[in-house]
């Protein structure tokens, strides 16, 4: 169990990560700045397409990714509605997993050795365009280095970082995904596939306001356990329990509550 000045310190880590990440929107360079986290939050997303293939006992035949930060996955069988879903949730449920995780700065290493192996594992088996592979062994690698290499302060700061710039980003792409669903139905994308998938009976508009609010209700989730755990404790070896017994006052010496110096 996480104690409370380390949770608390790595709150503090969160909100400087969050501080950066509204700067960033201001600054004009600040969309160069974060490309690189664009095209990862791209390929989480066509990660999660390839695993709710794989978990519904469907084909991954492979992922592409282009440099104007769009991707595909072609699978092949699997339940449509897991694929298509798993794709925007994977994002949010990356960024989530990733603040409750670096509650703990030990497990920063861990955290970033581990998307490192989930980058490199996708890209060699799956990738399928000179991007794909470009993008997923660069950040693989950076992620291996970071992992093996980086100090604990160091790795734990752009974790943190890189946890909060993947929970907006999946929010940004619903948001885009609401408005092409609104203003463009006839345009290809998850929503209006699954769209296609029941007859147009439930419209993509449908879909993709559903999956933001998935997205909403886990980050929801995500912020209140972070939120139990700044609160204080009381510690058991504080909590007094009433006595059964009531002892006769003791004369010439002190004594003190159970549980306390």
């Amino acid at each position: 169990m996480q104690s409370q000045s380390e949770v608390r310190n790595s709150f503090r880590f969160l909100l400087f990560a969050s501080a950066l990440t509204v700067a960033l929107w201001f600054l004009p360079l600040g969309d160069y700045l974060t490309y690189p986290i664009h095209l990862f939050v791209t390929l989480v997303h066509e990660i999660g397409h390839a695993l709710g293939t794989l978990l519904t006992l469907g084909k991954v035949n492979r992922i592409a990714l282009d440099w104007n930060g769009g991707g595909v996955t072609e699978t092949v069988g699997g339940a449509r509605l897991l694929i298509s879903s798993a794709g925007y949730l994977s994002a949010t449920l990356y960024g989530a997993g990733l603040l409750l995780l670096l509650r703990r700065a030990r497990n920063a290493r861990a955290v970033a050795l581990g998307t490192a192996v989930m980058l490199l594992a996708a890209t060699i088996l799956f990738g399928g365009n000179i991007v794909a592979w470009s993008v997923g062994l660069t950040l693989g690698a950076g992620f291996l280095i970071l992992g093996l290499k980086g100090s604990e302060r160091l790795t734990h700061f752009l974790m943190s970082f890189l946890g909060v710039q993947s929970i907006l980003n999946a929010f940004s792409d619903l948001r885009t995904l609401i408005y092409l669903a609104a203003s463009e139905p006839g345009r290809l994308t998850d929503a209006q596939n699954m769209a296609k998938a029941t007859d147009g009976f439930v419209p993509a508009i449908v879909w993709a306001i559903g999956w933001s609010l998935l997205s909403l209700l886990i980050l929801s989730v995500t912020l209140m356990l972070y939120y139990r755990s700044l609160r204080p404790r009381e510690s058991a070896s504080t909590i007094q329990m009433p006595g059964l017994i009531v002892e006769p006052p003791s004369t010439g010496a002190h004594r003190g509550s159970a549980g306390r110096s």
